[in-house]
This record gives structure tokens, sequence and C-alpha cells, in this order.
């Protein structure tokens, strides 16, 4: 049996905008929760060795390297043993016929994979333990009389498992060995059957490679059209740039446009520590991080949808704070639980579903809102009178909650404080629905009002004198990597002595060679942070350092390109949930800034804001 890898940087990320699966260096799907990315796993072995998994590789030992097909998340392992050589094509297929714009609105569920020989003669082993419910449930598992099909069900799960060669049952486990040649394709296709379908497959007699060959294609085409009405950034790191729209693209689900933060829960922000949590929702703040890299990298159109799954999940307009995060189509109640039958990821307890960051409250997510209603102004305009309310709601928000403390944008979990970012965010919300002009006389009055008392207090009361800086919250001597989005949101500008002294002490204090944590103590190093600073340098004309810390930060990614939440500055080891959304994001941001932000072009055409734009020129 393969063993499991010990570090989150040995995975790759597969999507079909529903859902995801993590695939291994040594061929195991570790990971895979059917239908939508915060369902139950099927396959969980990344948190406990049988919690579940399909592993596929050569029976003896050899090199590996991989790959994804340019501008897709179908992924190519290729094995080399001392016999021969074989490809590995895994993908989560995409329906047929999906369009540029309509990835995963329609759901295969089906987990493709194929083996392609390349030289030689190579022994191959299968084996597939289904675990659903997350290892809780062991399923059934009938092989039908051609030995080439496994009905497998459990509780509300049932699959099935078609094969090109003859499988074998052993109670839950399945298994195969099998010879690849030059020039074979041996094909597997693993179904998701919804409630009440048949288990019998009319077309199982088809070869599964065929049948897998046939919905590659389709994958391939649907990512195509994708990248061709996308992929519009034509810059500084045009690669890297990409590579992250992909994942940005394959975090999110596809039938309402909400953005996952992760496609993984409870990989750890230490290892063998407790700070474990599910990140497959959909946080109001990462999803402005994205559509702002998004609307860089690949292109807005999908902005009407995300805004309508936001007005739908927040519901009618009202004063009492925002909801922080949803499930993917709008649910509200993401109660924590616990899994203690899972020993988790590297012996790191417990393992957690659901997120209680439900129950807080943060201010920053009015500003997040709003700042990308007016970045995205253009995009919304025919659709502006249906998103009003909302955009009111939230700047009347801000107007209020700005005096008042909240769990901040790390999601403190001891005691609500008065973070300077939340306040500099309620700050953005105000400006940006001036700007929009959405406000009626009274209200307009009352938003310029408050933003100008608000930037007044973060001034004077944020700054605290014997830190020589801007710190984490009003009156604390306590320095916060969050201070870096003053400059970047255009609150204040880097030239400002007291920006340019905040920004050193954040690299004196919280900085390991440029790999930036969130506070003093913190082990690890937060990657988004940590590209904040590249902007920061950037905006206070240290191009050369900007551009160094950015190549340095992009040579953490792993060999598939993926980013996770954080790093560890001693070993450069990934380590939290993966892939990041945030992370990914801060990466095509920080390109964005390096290429000249608002003062630059896309390829089709140009963009920006007054304000940012004076930002960059300061």
């Amino acid at each position: 049996m393969t063993s499991l890898p010990r570090g989150v940087g040995e995975y790759a990320f597969l999507s079909d905008c529903r859902t995801a699966a993590l695939v291994s260096r040594g061929g195991s799907v570790d990971w895979y929760a059917a239908g939508r990315f915060d369902g139950a796993s099927i396959f969980g072995r990344i948190l406990g060795a049988e919690a579940g998994h399909w592993s596929l590789a050569p029976a003896d030992s050899g090199t590996v390297s991989r790959h994804y097909e340019p501008r897709t998340l179908i992924l190519r392992t290729d094995h080399t043993t001392a016999k021969g050589s074989v490809s590995v094509v895994d993908a989560l297929a995409q329906a047929p016929r999906t369009g540029a714009h309509r990835l995963g609105i329609r759901g295969s569920g089906t987990l493709l994979r194929v083996v392609e020989g390349t030289a030689g003669i190579v022994s191959m082993r299968l084996e597939l333990l289904a675990r659903p419910e997350y290892g809780l449930a062991t399923p059934v598992c009938t092989l039908h009389r051609d030995r080439r099909q496994v009905e497998i069900e459990a509780g509300p799960v049932r699959l099935s498992l078609l094969s090109d060669v003859p499988l074998e049952v052993d109670g839950p486990r399945i298994f195969a060995t099998f010879r690849a040649s030059r020039g074979d394709r041996v094909g597997f296709v693993l179904r998701d059957l919804p409630p009440g379908a048949g288990i019998a497959d009319p077309d199982r007699e088809e070869a599964q490679h065929v049948r897998a060959a046939r919905q590659l294609a389709a994958t391939r085409r649907a990512w195509a059209a994708w990248s061709h009405a996308h992929q519009r950034y034509d810059g500084f790191a045009r690669d890297d740039v990409a590579s992250s729209a992909v994942v940005l693209q394959g975090l999110t689900y596809g039938p309402t446009g909400a953005i996952v933060a992760a496609a993984t829960t409870s990989l750890p922000e230490l290892p063998g520590g407790g700070l474990n949590w599910d990140y497959r929702y959909a946080w109001i703040r990462d999803a402005g991080y994205v559509m702002r890299a998004q609307w860089i990298a690949a292109c807005p159109d999908e902005v009407n949808r995300y805004f309508g799954w936001l007005t739908r999940a927040i519901g009618p307009p009202t004063e009492v704070h925002t909801q922080i995060v949803y499930g993917v189509l709008g649910e509200r109640l993401l109660h924590e639980i616990e899994l203690p039958w899972l020993p988790g990821f590297d012996g790191s307890v417990p393992v957690r579903i659901g997120n209680d960051a439900w129950l807080q409250r943060q201010h920053d997510v009015m500003g997040q809102v709003l700042d990308t209603a007016y970045l995205l102004r253009t995009e919304l305009r025919h659709r502006r009178a249906a998103y009003r309310d909302l955009l009111v709601s939230m700047a009347n928000q801000a107007a209020k909650a700005w005096r008042e403390p909240d769990s901040g944008m790390w999601e403190a979990r001891d005691r609500e404080r008065h973070y300077v970012s939340s306040k500099v965010m309620c700050w953005l919300a105000l400006d940006r629905a001036l700007a929009l002009r959405i406000g009626n006389p009274s209200e307009s009055h009352r938003w310029t009002e408050q933003r100008d008392k608000l930037r007044e207090y973060v001034l004077t009361r944020g700054w605290h004198e014997r830190v020589g800086a801007i710190t984490g919250a009003i009156g604390s001597p306590d320095l916060d990597a969050s201070v870096l989005l003053l400059p970047i949101v255009g609150f204040l500008p880097m030239h400002d002595p007291r920006m340019r002294s905040t920004v050193r002490a954040v690299e004196r204090e919280l900085s390991s060679d440029g790999f930036v944590r969130r506070w003093a103590g913190e082990p690890m190093a937060f990657l988004l942070a940590s590209y904040w600073l590249v902007e920061c340098l950037k905006l206070g004309r240290q191009q050369a350092r900007a551009r160094d810390l950015f190549q340095r930060l992009g040579a953490l990614r792993n060999d598939v390109g993926l980013l996770a939440e954080m790093v560890d500055p001693d070993s450069g080891d990934l380590i939290g949930n993966l892939p990041q959304a945030f992370s990914h994001a801060g990466l095509i941001n920080a390109a964005w800034q390096l290429n000249g932000g608002w003062r630059s072009r896309l390829t089709t055409g140009a963009g920006g804001q007054a304000r940012l734009a004076q930002s960059d020129a300061s």
C-alpha cells in the first residue's frame, strides 16, 4: 500500500468546479468529497490511514515527475521504473459541451484515471478503499460477473467503479494488478451515482479507456474554452499568474459562483498542534481578494453570478452585522464538529468539519464587498439596482460598526478588540460607497462625515509612539501584518513617514527574510501577508527588493504550482490547507502591482481606480 506523504506539498489538486480531490506524488487519491467541496469525504486518508484512498502506481519503485496539462487541472504523473515507464492521467471530469463560462454548472460526478504505457513493460497495482462520511462508514462492494465493474454502497453513498482490467474485491477493498506496455491505455472511471439511479451501467461493455478518453477530451475542451475567454493578463510573471488563475477557478463552485477558501479541512497551521480548521466554505473577505485577482488574471464575467449568490446568502438589507462565511449554496449554519475517530494529518488533532467563524463579527467584510463592487462596477452596471440595497446596507453598517470591537480578519477566538485593519476596511466601505454614488443625499452626507472621522481616528489612535508604527489594535503595542493593507487599499500612501516606519517595523519584528508572520510569536509565515509586503515594497519604490521577494515566494510553490496557507520560514515547507485561495490571489495581485498596477494594461484594455492610481504613484 502506498505510504502517506509527509507534507501537504506532496499533493496535487483536481477540481470540476464543484468538488475537489488531492492526489499524492505516489499516485494515491487521499482526499475526495463527492458532490461539493464541503461534502463528506469518500477518500480521506490525508486525515487518517483508514479513512479511504485510491492508489494507482507501479508495483516497483522508481522516479516520479508530474505536471498539469497547460491551463487545466488535468494532472499527468510520469512514473519511470527499471523495467519501463507509464503516465497516469487524472481528472475530475467536466460535463460534455461545457462552455467557457459554464465550468461546473452541470456536474458529471466522475473521477477519471487513465494509465498510458510509454516504454517497456510496467507492473501496476490498484487499491481502492472507499470510506464515506469521513471514514465512519464501511461500504459493501459488489463485483459484477465480468469483474470489470464494482458497485460501492454505504449509507447515502453509491459509487460505480468501471475498469479495463479485471478487479478483485476483498471486503471493502478493491484490487487490480496488470501490466502496461508501450502504447497500452488502461482506463478507470469512478462515478458518483445520484439517488435513485440504477446501479447497472448499460454501457459497461465499452472500453473504459475509450470512455475516459472521451470524457477527458470534453474536459480539455471546457478548460480550453475557459482559458481562451479568461486568460487576459500578459505582463510580469505571466505564467505564474495564469497558473494561479486556474487554481482560483478550481476553487469556485460553478452553480453559484461562490469561492471556497481552500479545498481541504484540518490541514494544520502548526504540525502536531490544534489549529486545524475547515476552509471549504465561502468567506466574503476571501472572495473580495479573489475577485480582484480574477479581474486581473482572468475576466470578471462571473461577477454577476457571485453577487447574485452573495445577495441571496446575506438576504434582505439590515444594519445588523453581516455574516462573514457561508456554504457554497449560501447556507448559514456551519456549526463546528470534531471527528474524534480521525488521527489527523501528521497527528494534528482535532479534525474539524464546519467553522464557528460564522458566529463572529468581522467589520472588514463591508469594505471587501464595496471595494469589489467598485472595481467591477462596469460589469455590474446592468444589474446595479438589484445590488444597490445590499451595498447601501453594508455602507450603513460600516458607518456604525467602526466604533465597535470585532474578532478581526484573523478571526481571534478569545475576545473582540478594536482592530486597526477592521477600521480601515470600514473606511474603505464608505469611501467606495461614495465613489459608487449609491446613497441618497442624507446617506452620502453621513458616509462622508463618518469616513473622515474614521480616518482621523485611525491616524491618531492607531499610531503607537513607542513602537513607532501603526499597530494591530487601538492602544496595543503589538504589531500585526494586517496593517500592510493600508497603502494597498489607498488609506495611507507609502511616502507617508508613518507608513514607511510601520512597514520597517513589520519587516524587523514579524518578517524572516521577507516571510511575514501575522503577529509576534507565530511560528509559521502567512503567505498572503508576505505578498502584501511585496506590494508595499513596490509602492515604496523598492522595485528590486519587491521582485526578489516575489521570486522567493514563488519558489515555495510545489512541483505543480500550488500554494498552501502558510510556510515554514526555516524549511520552506508548505503548511495548512491546500490549495489556499488567499495565497494564489496574493500572488496575482502582487504580480499586478509589480507590472505597474493601475498604470498597466490588460490585453482587453485599461482599468483602474483614481485613488489606487494615486497610491501607486506615491
